[in-house]
């Protein structure tokens, strides 16, 4: 009788280390999960994907963007990318924000081009690429973007839509990236058409860099410039990482997925992807 007691205290003991060695293990797999950083992508077509292809949906998103390249290095978790190609920093915070909650960690956002009708200047400026000069509505449009700037307007658009972030993810690090050189700068003194468009486009990316950092600083973000990343490596250069393409392309002049590596380089070296 003592030995079938001590057989049957032997068998539940041995039962009890199984259930907490299995509890154990299926533990691990929620804590694990738990650790990666919980990530939204918010913004235009930069964030969304566009150039890199292919496409999920006619937003352009591409899981060649820099959140998805960060998502498959495991460094965090993507919840999901709600950017959208041509969309503006109200246009983020009217459409972009539903997923956002107190338990999402990181936020990135690429935003601001679309407020200065960027691609109104490509459009209608980019002749000059071809030898072209162009007319009146390139003055038109590079007039809307210089005052967008100029005025400020620009950079409170951006803040606003930070704030906007803040209060929908209260817990998140926001972390807001800036603009590649589309085409690299180039030395001063020339005068053919070409050349002065580069010359418009260069000033321009700064300008409208220098809002959006301005911006993240005043609104307690952090902000990634990535046009070093770039140089180099122009829409125009031998090893370029900026699309080129031509008329009715859309994605001319947005990053290939070269080019949608170095923006994850850039924020991972910034440390937009580690923990804390």
């Amino acid at each position: 009788m003592g030995n079938i007691t001590a057989r049957r205290r032997h068998s539940a003991f041995a039962a009890g280390l199984a259930t907490l060695a299995m509890a154990a293990g299926l533990a691990t797999v929620p804590a694990q999960a738990a650790d990666k950083t919980k990530y939204i992508a918010l913004g235009d077509s930069f964030a969304a994907g566009q150039g890199a292809g292919p496409y999920l949906d006619d937003c352009y998103r591409s899981d060649n963007t820099y959140s998805g390249l960060a998502d498959a290095a495991k460094a965090v978790k993507l919840v999901v990318n709600e950017a959208c190609s041509g969309k503006t920093t109200q246009d983020v915070v009217d459409a972009q924000l539903s997923q956002l909650n107190k338990s999402t960690e990181l936020v990135t956002v690429t935003a601001g081009g679309n407020n200065l009708g960027f691609g109104a200047i490509i459009t209608y400026c980019g002749v000059a690429l071809a030898g072209m000069t162009p007319g009146a509505e390139c003055d038109a449009a590079t007039a809307y973007a210089a005052a967008q700037l100029e005025s400020g307007q620009l950079y409170r658009d951006v803040v606003s839509m930070i704030e906007s972030v803040q209060a929908a993810a209260p817990n998140a690090r926001i972390v807001v990236t800036g603009y590649p050189y589309l085409l690299d700068p180039i030395p001063a003194g020339m005068t053919d058409p070409a050349a002065l468009f580069i010359y418009q486009a260069t000033e321009l990316a700064d300008d409208l860099n220098d809002a959006i950092a301005e911006a993240a600083g005043e609104a307690g973000a952090t902000y990634v410039d990535v046009r070093s990343a770039f140089l180099g490596h122009g829409a125009l250069s031998p090893d370029p990482w900026i699309n080129l393409g031509g008329p009715g392309n859309p994605d001319s002049f947005h990053p290939n997925a070269e080019g949608y590596e170095a923006y994850y380089k850039a924020l991972n070296a910034a440390g937009a992807y580690s923990a804390g």
